[in-house]
Protein backbone atom coordinates (compact mmCIF):
# COMPACT_ATOMS: atom_id res chain seq x y z
CA UNK A 1 0.00 0.00 0.00
CA UNK A 2 2.64 2.04 0.91
CA UNK A 3 5.00 1.46 -2.72
CA UNK A 4 1.67 2.38 -4.39
CA UNK A 5 0.72 5.79 -2.66
CA UNK A 6 4.69 6.36 -3.84
CA UNK A 7 4.07 5.14 -7.28
CA UNK A 8 0.76 7.18 -7.25
CA UNK A 9 2.20 10.41 -5.69
CA UNK A 10 5.04 10.22 -8.64
CA UNK A 11 3.24 9.63 -11.40
CA UNK A 12 1.06 13.06 -10.39
CA UNK A 13 4.36 14.87 -10.15
CA UNK A 14 5.22 13.27 -13.48
CA UNK A 15 1.74 14.24 -14.89
CA UNK A 16 1.79 18.22 -13.51
CA UNK A 17 5.41 18.44 -14.69
CA UNK A 18 5.98 21.29 -16.83
CA UNK A 19 6.24 20.45 -20.84
CA UNK A 20 9.76 20.91 -21.15
CA UNK A 21 10.56 18.45 -18.77
CA UNK A 22 8.53 15.39 -20.42
CA UNK A 23 9.56 16.22 -23.76
CA UNK A 24 13.29 16.01 -22.75
CA UNK A 25 15.26 13.79 -24.84
CA UNK A 26 16.59 10.50 -23.43
CA UNK A 27 19.13 9.60 -26.66
CA UNK A 28 21.36 11.94 -28.50
CA UNK A 29 19.60 11.00 -31.58
CA UNK A 30 16.52 13.02 -30.18
CA UNK A 31 18.51 15.97 -29.48
CA UNK A 32 18.79 19.28 -31.33
CA UNK A 33 21.05 21.22 -31.28
CA UNK A 34 25.11 21.16 -31.14
CA UNK A 35 26.24 19.78 -33.47
CA UNK A 36 29.86 21.35 -33.05
CA UNK A 37 30.50 19.22 -30.18
CA UNK A 38 28.22 16.61 -30.78
CA UNK A 39 28.59 15.68 -34.38
CA UNK A 40 29.20 11.93 -35.09
CA UNK A 41 33.23 12.00 -35.05
CA UNK A 42 33.15 14.40 -31.76
CA UNK A 43 34.80 13.31 -28.51
CA UNK A 44 31.64 14.61 -26.52
CA UNK A 45 29.59 11.69 -28.19
CA UNK A 46 31.81 9.31 -28.32
CA UNK A 47 32.42 9.63 -24.63
CA UNK A 48 28.55 9.62 -23.77
CA UNK A 49 27.57 6.51 -26.06
CA UNK A 50 30.72 4.26 -24.93
CA UNK A 51 30.19 5.24 -20.96
CA UNK A 52 33.50 6.70 -20.94
CA UNK A 53 33.23 9.92 -19.03
CA UNK A 54 35.43 11.96 -17.58
CA UNK A 55 35.47 15.61 -16.25
CA UNK A 56 33.27 18.13 -17.50
CA UNK A 57 31.88 21.57 -17.17
CA UNK A 58 29.06 22.44 -19.75
CA UNK A 59 28.86 25.90 -20.71
CA UNK A 60 25.74 28.13 -21.90
CA UNK A 61 22.66 30.52 -21.75
CA UNK A 62 19.63 28.71 -20.27
CA UNK A 63 17.83 25.93 -22.67
CA UNK A 64 20.21 24.67 -25.17
CA UNK A 65 20.72 21.20 -23.62
CA UNK A 66 22.97 21.35 -20.46
CA UNK A 67 20.51 19.59 -18.03
CA UNK A 68 19.07 17.34 -20.85
CA UNK A 69 22.89 16.15 -21.75
CA UNK A 70 23.09 15.34 -18.09
CA UNK A 71 20.08 13.26 -18.27
CA UNK A 72 21.23 12.01 -21.64
CA UNK A 73 24.22 10.61 -19.91
CA UNK A 74 22.54 9.23 -16.71
CA UNK A 75 20.41 6.69 -19.16
CA UNK A 76 23.69 5.83 -20.94
CA UNK A 77 26.08 4.96 -18.22
CA UNK A 78 26.39 2.42 -15.38
CA UNK A 79 27.91 4.67 -13.14
CA UNK A 80 25.78 6.20 -10.46
CA UNK A 81 24.38 9.63 -10.71
CA UNK A 82 23.95 11.90 -8.18
CA UNK A 83 22.54 15.49 -8.84
CA UNK A 84 23.29 18.52 -6.93
CA UNK A 85 22.18 21.85 -7.06
CA UNK A 86 25.13 24.25 -6.50
CA UNK A 87 22.58 27.10 -4.71
CA UNK A 88 20.76 24.52 -2.14
CA UNK A 89 23.76 21.77 -1.30
CA UNK A 90 25.84 22.30 1.85
CA UNK A 91 29.50 21.70 2.22
CA UNK A 92 28.06 18.74 4.59
CA UNK A 93 26.12 17.23 2.05
CA UNK A 94 28.49 17.49 -0.72
CA UNK A 95 31.27 15.46 1.55
CA UNK A 96 28.49 13.13 1.98
CA UNK A 97 27.54 12.24 -1.21
CA UNK A 98 31.55 12.10 -1.89
CA UNK A 99 32.06 9.55 0.90
CA UNK A 100 28.96 7.62 -0.28
CA UNK A 101 31.19 7.58 -4.03
CA UNK A 102 34.00 6.31 -2.25
CA UNK A 103 32.11 3.40 -0.09
CA UNK A 104 30.01 2.40 -3.67
CA UNK A 105 33.90 2.36 -5.32
CA UNK A 106 35.41 -0.21 -2.55
CA UNK A 107 32.57 -1.73 -2.03
CA UNK A 108 30.92 -2.63 -5.53
CA UNK A 109 33.47 -1.05 -7.62
CA UNK A 110 30.57 1.14 -9.33
CA UNK A 111 32.09 4.58 -10.29
CA UNK A 112 30.36 7.67 -9.26
CA UNK A 113 28.97 10.87 -11.60
CA UNK A 114 28.43 13.95 -9.51
CA UNK A 115 26.85 16.77 -11.52
CA UNK A 116 26.59 20.28 -9.97
CA UNK A 117 23.96 22.50 -11.31
CA UNK A 118 24.97 26.47 -11.29
CA UNK A 119 28.33 25.57 -10.30
CA UNK A 120 29.35 28.99 -10.57
CA UNK A 121 27.01 29.72 -7.59
CA UNK A 122 29.62 26.99 -5.34
CA UNK A 123 31.62 28.85 -3.02
CA UNK A 124 35.16 28.74 -3.10
CA UNK A 125 35.11 26.00 0.10
CA UNK A 126 32.86 23.78 -1.88
CA UNK A 127 34.88 23.68 -5.10
CA UNK A 128 38.05 23.12 -2.93
CA UNK A 129 36.20 19.96 -1.43
CA UNK A 130 35.85 18.59 -4.67
CA UNK A 131 39.35 18.33 -5.83
CA UNK A 132 40.69 15.67 -4.07
CA UNK A 133 37.86 13.10 -4.98
CA UNK A 134 38.04 14.52 -8.41
CA UNK A 135 42.33 13.92 -7.91
CA UNK A 136 41.85 10.71 -6.64
CA UNK A 137 39.19 9.46 -8.93
CA UNK A 138 36.58 8.92 -6.27
CA UNK A 139 34.04 10.51 -8.56
CA UNK A 140 33.45 11.84 -11.74
CA UNK A 141 32.64 15.65 -11.91
CA UNK A 142 30.38 17.02 -14.64
CA UNK A 143 29.29 21.28 -14.04
CA UNK A 144 26.42 22.95 -15.31
CA UNK A 145 27.08 26.99 -15.65
CA UNK A 146 25.52 30.14 -17.43
CA UNK A 147 28.71 31.98 -16.72
CA UNK A 148 31.92 31.95 -18.55
CA UNK A 149 33.72 29.04 -16.20
CA UNK A 150 37.01 30.34 -16.55
CA UNK A 151 36.17 33.20 -14.55
CA UNK A 152 33.12 32.09 -12.70
CA UNK A 153 34.74 28.46 -11.78
CA UNK A 154 37.91 27.85 -9.41
CA UNK A 155 40.83 27.36 -11.73
CA UNK A 156 41.72 24.35 -10.52
CA UNK A 157 38.53 22.99 -11.05
CA UNK A 158 38.64 24.28 -14.57
CA UNK A 159 41.85 23.23 -15.35
CA UNK A 160 40.85 19.22 -14.43
CA UNK A 161 37.71 19.14 -16.42
CA UNK A 162 36.95 19.22 -20.17
CA UNK A 163 35.38 22.97 -21.11
CA UNK A 164 32.16 22.45 -23.41
CA UNK A 165 30.10 25.63 -24.89
CA UNK A 166 26.81 25.04 -25.84
CA UNK A 167 25.04 27.60 -27.92
CA UNK A 168 21.98 28.89 -28.25
CA UNK A 169 19.72 26.92 -30.34
CA UNK A 170 19.44 27.90 -34.30
CA UNK A 171 16.04 28.32 -36.30
CA UNK A 172 15.92 25.06 -37.73
CA UNK A 173 16.09 22.87 -34.69
CA UNK A 174 13.45 25.60 -32.89
CA UNK A 175 11.31 24.73 -36.20
CA UNK A 176 11.69 20.72 -34.94
CA UNK A 177 11.01 21.86 -31.45
CA UNK A 178 7.55 22.87 -32.54
CA UNK A 179 6.86 19.56 -34.43
CA UNK A 180 7.70 17.69 -31.84
CA UNK A 181 5.14 19.60 -29.01
CA UNK A 182 2.25 19.46 -31.89
CA UNK A 183 3.23 15.61 -32.14
CA UNK A 184 2.84 15.72 -29.08
CA UNK A 185 -0.69 16.63 -28.43
CA UNK A 186 -1.39 14.86 -31.12
CA UNK A 187 -0.87 11.57 -29.15
CA UNK A 188 -2.17 12.54 -25.97
CA UNK A 189 -5.26 10.64 -24.71
CA UNK A 190 -6.94 13.77 -24.94
CA UNK A 191 -5.65 14.34 -28.48
CA UNK A 192 -5.86 17.85 -29.79
CA UNK A 193 -5.28 18.94 -33.32
CA UNK A 194 -2.89 22.01 -33.20
CA UNK A 195 -2.20 24.13 -36.51
CA UNK A 196 0.29 27.02 -35.95
CA UNK A 197 1.15 29.75 -39.14
CA UNK A 198 4.37 30.97 -40.10
CA UNK A 199 4.00 34.44 -38.40
CA UNK A 200 3.34 32.88 -35.30
CA UNK A 201 6.23 30.28 -35.51
CA UNK A 202 8.58 32.85 -36.22
CA UNK A 203 7.76 35.38 -33.89
CA UNK A 204 7.51 32.26 -30.98
CA UNK A 205 11.56 31.16 -32.74
CA UNK A 206 12.79 35.24 -32.42
CA UNK A 207 11.58 35.58 -29.38
CA UNK A 208 12.56 32.48 -27.60
CA UNK A 209 16.23 33.71 -28.58
CA UNK A 210 17.30 30.17 -28.97
CA UNK A 211 16.29 29.22 -25.64
CA UNK A 212 14.08 25.78 -26.38
CA UNK A 213 12.36 25.88 -22.76
CA UNK A 214 10.92 29.32 -23.66
CA UNK A 215 9.96 28.29 -26.59
CA UNK A 216 8.06 25.37 -25.28
CA UNK A 217 6.54 26.89 -22.13
CA UNK A 218 4.72 29.82 -24.34
CA UNK A 219 3.97 27.01 -27.11
CA UNK A 220 2.83 25.31 -24.41
CA UNK A 221 0.71 28.24 -22.74
CA UNK A 222 -0.69 29.31 -25.88
CA UNK A 223 -2.24 25.50 -26.66
CA UNK A 224 -3.65 25.10 -23.41
CA UNK A 225 -4.99 28.41 -23.17
CA UNK A 226 -6.20 28.59 -26.70
CA UNK A 227 -10.10 27.85 -27.25
CA UNK A 228 -10.44 24.58 -29.54
CA UNK A 229 -13.03 24.59 -32.16
CA UNK A 230 -15.54 22.36 -32.63
CA UNK A 231 -13.12 19.69 -34.73
CA UNK A 232 -11.23 20.09 -31.27
CA UNK A 233 -8.81 21.99 -33.46
CA UNK A 234 -6.67 25.10 -31.92
CA UNK A 235 -5.55 27.35 -34.62
CA UNK A 236 -2.17 29.33 -33.00
CA UNK A 237 -1.65 32.66 -34.92
CA UNK A 238 0.70 35.70 -34.61
CA UNK A 239 -1.56 37.50 -31.86
CA UNK A 240 -2.11 34.31 -29.71
CA UNK A 241 2.33 33.79 -29.97
CA UNK A 242 2.70 37.41 -28.56
CA UNK A 243 0.87 36.82 -25.82
CA UNK A 244 2.11 33.67 -24.86
CA UNK A 245 5.73 34.99 -24.96
CA UNK A 246 5.13 38.09 -23.55
CA UNK A 247 6.71 40.13 -26.79
CA UNK A 248 5.42 42.11 -29.24
CA UNK A 249 5.65 41.58 -33.07
CA UNK A 250 8.48 44.79 -33.70
CA UNK A 251 6.80 46.62 -36.94
CA UNK A 252 8.08 49.26 -37.76
CA UNK A 253 6.31 49.41 -41.50
CA UNK A 254 3.71 51.46 -39.77
CA UNK A 255 5.55 54.57 -40.92
CA UNK A 256 7.84 52.90 -44.08
CA UNK A 257 10.13 52.35 -41.71
CA UNK A 258 11.68 48.68 -40.99
CA UNK A 259 14.27 47.49 -38.09
CA UNK A 260 17.97 47.58 -39.25
CA UNK A 261 16.99 51.27 -40.44
CA UNK A 262 16.01 52.44 -37.64
CA UNK A 263 18.46 51.18 -35.57
CA UNK A 264 20.99 52.46 -38.41
CA UNK A 265 19.66 55.80 -37.93
CA UNK A 266 19.90 55.37 -33.59
CA UNK A 267 23.65 54.63 -34.16
CA UNK A 268 24.30 57.05 -37.09
CA UNK A 269 22.43 59.70 -34.44
CA UNK A 270 24.77 58.84 -31.80
CA UNK A 271 28.08 59.08 -33.84
CA UNK A 272 26.66 62.00 -35.17
CA UNK A 273 26.32 63.73 -32.20
CA UNK A 274 22.65 64.47 -32.16
CA UNK A 275 20.88 63.96 -28.85
CA UNK A 276 17.75 64.78 -30.13
CA UNK A 277 17.52 62.33 -33.07
CA UNK A 278 18.90 60.17 -30.89
CA UNK A 279 16.10 60.01 -28.65
CA UNK A 280 13.77 60.38 -31.19
CA UNK A 281 14.80 56.61 -33.00
CA UNK A 282 15.01 55.38 -29.67
CA UNK A 283 11.77 56.09 -28.97
CA UNK A 284 10.44 54.67 -32.31
CA UNK A 285 12.32 51.49 -31.07
CA UNK A 286 10.53 51.33 -28.07
CA UNK A 287 7.13 52.17 -28.99
CA UNK A 288 7.51 49.09 -31.80
CA UNK A 289 8.53 46.39 -29.14
CA UNK A 290 12.33 46.97 -29.39
CA UNK A 291 13.66 44.10 -27.39
CA UNK A 292 15.94 46.47 -24.32
CA UNK A 293 18.66 43.62 -24.55
CA UNK A 294 18.96 44.23 -28.25
CA UNK A 295 19.72 47.83 -28.07
CA UNK A 296 22.04 48.03 -25.33
CA UNK A 297 24.47 45.05 -26.69
CA UNK A 298 24.26 48.36 -29.89
CA UNK A 299 25.01 50.79 -27.60
CA UNK A 300 27.90 48.49 -26.06
CA UNK A 301 29.33 48.02 -29.63
CA UNK A 302 28.77 52.35 -30.13
CA UNK A 303 30.58 52.73 -26.87
CA UNK A 304 33.58 51.11 -28.28
CA UNK A 305 33.42 51.94 -32.01
CA UNK A 306 32.22 55.35 -31.09
CA UNK A 307 33.25 56.95 -28.47
CA UNK A 308 36.26 54.28 -27.73
CA UNK A 309 39.33 56.43 -25.53
CA UNK A 310 38.26 59.55 -26.21
CA UNK A 311 36.04 58.63 -23.24
CA UNK A 312 36.96 55.55 -21.15
CA UNK A 313 34.40 56.00 -19.47
CA UNK A 314 31.39 55.62 -22.01
CA UNK A 315 31.20 52.02 -22.07
CA UNK A 316 30.97 51.91 -18.33
CA UNK A 317 28.41 53.93 -17.87
CA UNK A 318 26.58 51.94 -20.40
CA UNK A 319 27.40 48.75 -18.90
CA UNK A 320 26.13 50.07 -15.65
CA UNK A 321 22.83 51.16 -17.36
CA UNK A 322 22.78 47.84 -18.52
CA UNK A 323 22.66 46.36 -15.20
CA UNK A 324 20.32 48.88 -13.84
CA UNK A 325 17.96 48.08 -15.93
CA UNK A 326 18.09 44.13 -15.77
CA UNK A 327 17.71 44.91 -12.19
CA UNK A 328 14.84 47.21 -12.38
CA UNK A 329 13.20 46.40 -15.57
CA UNK A 330 10.01 48.26 -17.56
CA UNK A 331 8.78 51.11 -16.88
CA UNK A 332 11.23 52.67 -14.61
CA UNK A 333 14.54 50.86 -16.80
CA UNK A 334 13.12 53.64 -19.44
CA UNK A 335 15.33 56.35 -17.46
CA UNK A 336 18.38 53.81 -18.22
CA UNK A 337 18.10 53.22 -22.00
CA UNK A 338 17.91 57.01 -21.99
CA UNK A 339 20.97 57.65 -19.90
CA UNK A 340 22.95 55.66 -21.71
CA UNK A 341 22.04 56.76 -25.28
CA UNK A 342 22.09 60.25 -24.48
CA UNK A 343 25.70 59.55 -22.94
CA UNK A 344 27.25 58.25 -26.10
CA UNK A 345 25.61 61.06 -28.02
CA UNK A 346 27.57 64.00 -26.53
CA UNK A 347 30.39 62.24 -25.94
CA UNK A 348 33.37 63.15 -27.87
CA UNK A 349 33.69 60.65 -30.41
CA UNK A 350 36.91 58.34 -31.45
CA UNK A 351 36.62 55.53 -33.73
CA UNK A 352 40.35 54.73 -33.20
CA UNK A 353 39.43 51.29 -31.97
CA UNK A 354 39.47 49.96 -35.30
CA UNK A 355 42.96 50.79 -35.42
CA UNK A 356 43.24 46.44 -34.83
CA UNK A 357 42.19 45.58 -38.24
CA UNK A 358 44.91 47.43 -39.69
CA UNK A 359 47.47 45.61 -36.94
CA UNK A 360 45.90 42.09 -38.05
CA UNK A 361 46.27 43.04 -41.96
CA UNK A 362 49.62 43.98 -41.09
CA UNK A 363 49.98 40.51 -39.57
CA UNK A 364 48.62 38.69 -42.29
CA UNK A 365 50.99 40.16 -45.02
CA UNK A 366 53.91 40.16 -42.85
CA UNK A 367 56.20 36.92 -43.72
CA UNK A 368 58.26 36.55 -40.57
CA UNK A 369 59.38 38.99 -37.69
CA UNK A 370 60.96 37.99 -34.09
CA UNK A 371 60.36 39.52 -30.90
CA UNK A 372 63.16 41.78 -30.21
CA UNK A 373 65.88 40.22 -27.91
CA UNK A 374 64.98 42.81 -24.99
CA UNK A 375 61.34 42.07 -24.86
CA UNK A 376 62.41 37.96 -24.80
CA UNK A 377 61.38 36.85 -21.49
CA UNK A 378 63.99 37.08 -18.78
CA UNK A 379 65.77 38.99 -21.44
CA UNK A 380 68.86 40.93 -19.15
CA UNK A 381 68.96 43.80 -22.02
CA UNK A 382 64.97 44.65 -20.94
CA UNK A 383 65.05 47.94 -19.38
CA UNK A 384 61.70 48.47 -17.34
CA UNK A 385 60.22 51.94 -17.94
CA UNK A 386 59.30 52.05 -13.73
CA UNK A 387 62.54 52.75 -13.10
CA UNK A 388 62.97 56.09 -14.70
CA UNK A 389 60.96 58.98 -13.71
CA UNK A 390 57.61 59.63 -15.37
CA UNK A 391 57.29 55.84 -15.66
CA UNK A 392 58.79 56.18 -19.54
CA UNK A 393 61.58 55.61 -21.03
CA UNK A 394 62.60 55.50 -24.26
CA UNK A 395 62.72 52.11 -26.07
CA UNK A 396 61.98 50.12 -28.89
CA UNK A 397 59.09 47.71 -28.95
CA UNK A 398 58.61 46.75 -32.57
CA UNK A 399 60.32 44.10 -35.01
CA UNK A 400 63.54 45.43 -35.94
CA UNK A 401 61.55 44.75 -39.69
CA UNK A 402 58.98 46.82 -38.48
CA UNK A 403 60.44 49.36 -37.02
CA UNK A 404 58.49 53.09 -37.60
CA UNK A 405 55.17 51.16 -38.57
CA UNK A 406 51.98 53.37 -37.37
CA UNK A 407 48.86 51.55 -36.80
CA UNK A 408 47.30 53.69 -33.69
CA UNK A 409 45.44 56.53 -35.68
CA UNK A 410 44.23 58.62 -32.88
CA UNK A 411 41.47 61.10 -33.21
CA UNK A 412 41.97 64.99 -32.36
CA UNK A 413 39.24 64.54 -28.99
CA UNK A 414 38.52 64.48 -25.47
CA UNK A 415 40.49 62.16 -23.36
CA UNK A 416 42.96 60.33 -26.40
CA UNK A 417 43.92 63.42 -27.72
CA UNK A 418 45.32 64.59 -24.20
CA UNK A 419 47.59 61.45 -23.84
CA UNK A 420 48.11 61.37 -27.44
CA UNK A 421 49.87 64.78 -27.18
CA UNK A 422 51.45 63.57 -23.85
CA UNK A 423 53.18 60.53 -26.06
CA UNK A 424 54.32 62.97 -28.29
CA UNK A 425 55.63 65.23 -25.25
CA UNK A 426 57.70 62.61 -23.96
CA UNK A 427 59.07 61.01 -27.60
CA UNK A 428 60.45 64.54 -27.93
CA UNK A 429 62.54 64.74 -24.31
Amino acid sequence: MHSENLFTNYSQIENTAPLADKLRPKNLEDFFGQQTILNENSLLRSAITKDKISNFIFSGPPGVGKTTLIEIISFNTRSKLIKLNAVLSSVKELRNEIANAKDRLINSKRKTILFIDEVHRFTAVQQDALLPSIENGTITFIGATTENPFFAVNKALVSRSRIFTLLPLEENDLQKIIKKVITYYSKQKDAKKVSINQDAISHLIKFSGGDARTLINALEMAIETTAEKDAKEININLSIAEDAIQKKNIVYEKNGQNHYDVISAFIKSIRGSDPDATLFWLANMLEAGEDPNFIFRRLLISASEDIGIADPNAIVVVQSCCDAFERVGFPEGLYFLTQASLYLAISPKSNSTKSIFKAIQKIKSTNSFDVPIHLKNNSNSYVNPHNYSGNWVAQEYLPQSLRGLKIWEPNNNGWEITKYKELLRRKKN
